[in-house]
Formats: structure tokens, sequence, C-alpha cells
């Protein structure tokens, strides 16, 4: 059994591969430039682009189960060349419904049902947010000065360790066809209290400044566009963004047992997550 693991340069994505290897896993990755990932030595890696179907005819060749991003561009394509797969785990949000006014969301639940409209036996894991994304605060934690416009909106953000872990147990076991998983992490933090955490990793004070609207705007534009994750990065996305941002201040984001659950294990406070990533912020 040969799995697939998509999107081979993201955090999650190298976190799943390690994973799955250290289970004596048969792991194939795939990304649009294969050159730039940071994968184990021994793993085979492919050049495949969702806005290029044919590209995955290669990368499918042998493949029984697949890893894949909802929030990617093209997964129709890839899913009308995927009718072999006798599942597909698919990495969703918190939330997700096509029918929803939110963009995110709505994004996600579209994502959700063109696998099901696909025929292809389904899971889906739905994070409330991602640790990782804190990783683009790197030069500003260097600096010593963090801007954020909500400095008080909680997040219950989740280490990319226990995404792959949960997403490992659906692959390989038993129970999780036509499951829908919801992942947080351990507790709901807010920026001041993320920041925090990472200077204190880092060695350093951190100070956060509420930052302007649109600075806010131009800076998400221009890193979703350098990652080139352009749906993602939308106008209409980063205002939902914005939206969710300020329902959540002074309000915890609640927390679910998911990780626990699934994997054996509770999930990863943003504390381990930042001292994993201490080299990142130093």
């Amino acid at each position: 059994m040969t799995i697939l693991v998509t999107g081979a340069r993201g955090t999650i994505a190298r976190a799943l591969v390690g994973q799955l290897l250290e289970g004596g896993h048969d792991v194939r990755a795939a990304g649009r430039d294969p050159g730039r990932t940071r994968l184990p030595g021994g793993v085979e890696v492919v050049a495949a682009d969702l806005a290029r179907p044919e590209s995955w005819d290669a990368a499918l060749d042998g493949v029984t189960k697949a890893f894949l991003y909802a929030g990617t561009d093209g997964l129709g394509g890839f899913l009308s060349r995927a009718g072999g797969l006798t599942q597909v785990v698919l990495l969703s949000a918190l939330g997700a419904d096509p029918a929803s006014e939110d963009a995110i969301t709505r994004a996600h639940g579209e994502a959700e049902q063109a696998v099901r409209d696909a025929g292809i036996p389904w899971t889906f894991l739905r994070p409330g947010g991602f640790a990782a994304n804190r990783l683009l605060w790197a030069d500003s934690v260097r600096e010593g000065v963090v801007r954020d416009p909500f400095p008080d909106s909680h997040a219950a953000l989740i280490h990319e360790a226990d995404i792959a872990a949960v997403a490992v147990r659906a692959l390989t076991s038993s129970g999780h066809i036509g499951a829908t998983h919801t992942l947080t992490g351990a507790e709901s933090l807010t920026v001041r209290d993320q920041v925090s955490a990472i200077g204190r990793v880092a060695g350093r004070p951190v100070r956060v400044e509420t930052q302007d609207l649109d600075d806010y705007r131009r800076e998400l534009t221009a890193a979703f566009e350098a990652r080139g994750l352009g749906r993602v990065g939308s106008a209409e996305v980063i205002e939902a963004r914005i939206r969710r941002l300020a329902a959540l201040v002074d309000r915890p984001q609640p927390t679910t047992e998911t990780v626990l659950e699934v994997t054996g294990r509770p999930a990863r406070t943003f504390a381990e997550w930042a001292e994993d990533h201490a080299e990142d912020f130093a």
C-alpha cells in the first residue's frame, strides 16, 4: 500500500511523511517544486500541480490512499484522475459548509462536497487553526515586535505533528471512513500569550503592538502570494479571517479531545510547539 501525500513543502505534509515512514509505510510525496521540499532521505518526491490535472497520473500510479489539502485550487481535476483510490483524507477546516456565508468555511465545504461527489471513500480533518502559521512572525520576533490587529483574540492552535498523527491513524487503521474529525490544540490562547511563549523559547523580550487593519491586509496578501496560495489569500477570504479574529477577542475558542481520542495522547500545547520551532525564531 503506497500512500500519496500532497503539498510536500508544507509543515503538515512533512510531519505526516515522517510519521508514516516511522510506521514502516510506503510513502510518495507530491508537490509543484520537488527540489524545494525538506523531506527525509529516501522518500520518493514527484512533481505534480493541481492546476495541471494530467501531472497527477504518474504521482497516482500504484497509490491506494491520498492526503490532500482542501484549500488548494484544482482539486476537481485531481479527483477526476483518482477514481482508483480506496481513501482520501482531506485536510479541511472547522465549520466547513458549502452553504456558509463565510468564505473560508464555504470554500472548505465545497472541497469536501467535491470529494463526496467523486465517490471515493473519505475522511475529513477539520482543524480550527494551525500553530505553524505563527512562523510568519519569525522576522518580527527577531526584531522584538509582533504587530497584530487583534492582540486579545483567542485561538486554539494545533501542532502540525498532532494533525499528522490523526492523519496517520485515519490512513492506516480501520474505523475512519466517513468520519469527520474536528481538531484543536490543547488550549485557547490570545495573541499576546502566543507571542510570550515564542519569546521565551527565542530568549528575547517581544512586545505586541496593535496593527492597522489595512497594513494587515497587505501583509497577509503578500504572504499568501509568496506561498502560491492565491485562493487562500483572496480578498474575500482575508475579510472572513478578519471577522473571525474580531469575534474571538476576549473570547476563548472551544477545544476538542479528538487528538486524544484518535491517537491515544493529548494534543500538544502551544508552548510545546514553540519549543519545537525555537530555531525558526532564533
